[in-house]
């Protein structure tokens, strides 16, 4: 199955899973034309990346304008390094109060976890400190100490209920796995509250998108080739969007080489063994109306691999649709989204299950 990206790259902007592009040609289907309609954009520091937001529509600056605000508020609410927020004083402690934010958050975690057999979990936290993924010094642990803090951790190893958390002992927690994906969310609440009908959210390689672009046509999000990432003209594929958060996960996007042994070691860690996934993929992209979970669906399908990510979309094909590059770069997308996906290179079509009516 063939297409030609170049061609589409030529006539369209498109957005590299940190934009989708808004290629206005007045065939919006009204009166107004795409360039008289008023829109805002902002570009924001926030979570330790760049973001971008973006409304169309009469009441796009303040809607703007809210967004950066709650950007703002849920950095500080979640930041593990802010000594002022939420869930640096649970970790400081090992207990503290949930916020409504939080507590959402935590729910949402913990189907995550339980769905996917523990591959998302948010007590990780330790791990990735003692890997140095939450500083600028990455090195490879001993084992008897990845041993120690996985030993540690575990979302079944806390409680918590409406109002309050409490840890286990020597337990961390970091929703920065699902942090962006329910940012975008919260800020798609903001556009709708401001009457906005066509607006696009750029988190740091997160995209979620309202509604459609000001011409009518569908949102394109562009997929990074994971063996070209810094090209930001190489592309595995495209896929068309409306309503929904677009977000990939690999192992590309942060890594490390040990001096001593010369391997490579990226970000994304299986929380039962302590180390860097290997689960024979290359990127995993998620797409979905719901932008907290395909936050943390990307991390979890990365972590579980291939045959175990399908068979979990099987299950849940309602929830979620996903585009898996393996270590081959064989391409895989899953059904409910292959006809809004174009690509280069063949792709495999993955079928959900469909039940046999039997008689009775």
């Amino acid at each position: 199955m063939k297409k030609f990206l170049s061609i589409l790259l030529a006539l369209n902007f498109i957005f590299v899973l940190c934009a989708c592009g808004d290629n206005q040609d007045g065939k919006n289907g009204g009166n107004e034309k795409p360039e008289d309609i008023h829109s805002a954009t902002r570009e924001i520091f926030a979570m330790d990346t760049y973001m971008t937001v973006t409304a169309y529509g009469e009441n796009a600056d303040k809607a703007v304008n809210e967004a950066e605000k709650e950007i703002h508020r849920l950095d500080n609410l979640l930041s593990v390094g802010n000594t002022d927020s939420e869930v640096y004083k649970i970790n400081s402690t090992g207990e503290g109060s949930l916020s409504e934010d939080t507590k959402k958050l935590m729910e949402k975690s913990e189907w995550i976890y339980e769905n996917t057999d523990g591959a998302y979990d948010i007590t990780v936290y330790p791990l990735m400190k003692l890997w140095g993924f939450t500083g600028d010094k990455q090195t490879v642990p001993d084992g008897e100490d990845i041993k120690k803090v996985i030993s540690d951790s575990g979302f079944d190893k806390l409680t918590y209920d409406n109002s309050t958390v409490r840890l286990g002992e020597n337990m961390g927690i970091d929703f920065g796995g699902i942090a962006k994906g329910y940012t975008s969310d919260k800020i798609m609440d903001i556009f709708e509250e401001y009457k906005i009908k066509s607006g696009i959210v750029s988190l740091g390689g997160n995209v979620q998108c309202l509604g459609n672009k000001t011409d009518g046509s569908m949102w394109k999000c562009g997929i990074t080739d994971p063996d070209n990432p810094e090209d930001t003209g190489s592309l595995i594929g495209v896929i068309s969007v409306r309503d929904k958060a677009v977000i990939t996960s690999g192992g590309y996007e942060r890594f490390f080489t040990d001096a001593k042994s010369g391997k490579t070691y990226h970000h994304i860690m299986n929380p039962k063994t302590g180390y860097p996934a290997e689960s024979g993929l290359k990127s995993v992209t998620i797409v979905s109306s719901d932008g907290a979970l395909a936050d943390g669906l990307s991390t979890a399908c990365f972590v579980m691999g291939k045959e175990k990510a399908l068979n979990f979309w099987k299950k849940n094909s309602d929830k979620f649709d996903m585009i898996i590059i393996d270590d081959d770069r064989k391409i895989t997308v899953t059904e409910g989204i292959a006809n809004n996906f174009i690509s280069d290179y063949d792709f495999d079509i993955e079928k959900k299950q469909y039940s046999i009516p039997t008689d009775t």
